[in-house]
């Protein structure tokens, strides 16, 4: 699953693939901002570890789990 994460004061976003479930990774988040903690961290499909400060996130995005299509579309 797509994972895009807003930076503020920066013009690209931090985007990586993840195996954690939406849920997982909601939980993380959410746990992280309501209780004031400075940072969290996300692990990639490569087995990456992204720390993102929680002052500077704008948006968290978790694409859906669809898989992709491969040959030509009509």
């Amino acid at each position: 699953m797509e994972i895009s994460i807003g930076i503020a004061n920066s013009p690209r976003e931090l985007s990586f693939e993840s195996s954690q479930t939406p849920a997982e990774i909601q939980k993380i988040v959410t746990s992280a901002l309501e209780s004031d903690a400075k940072f969290f961290s996300l692990v990639d499909s490569k087995g990456r570890t992204f720390v993102v400060p929680t002052a500077s996130v704008t948006y968290v995005e978790v694409g859906s789990e669809s898989s992709r299509r491969v040959g030509f579309v009509a």
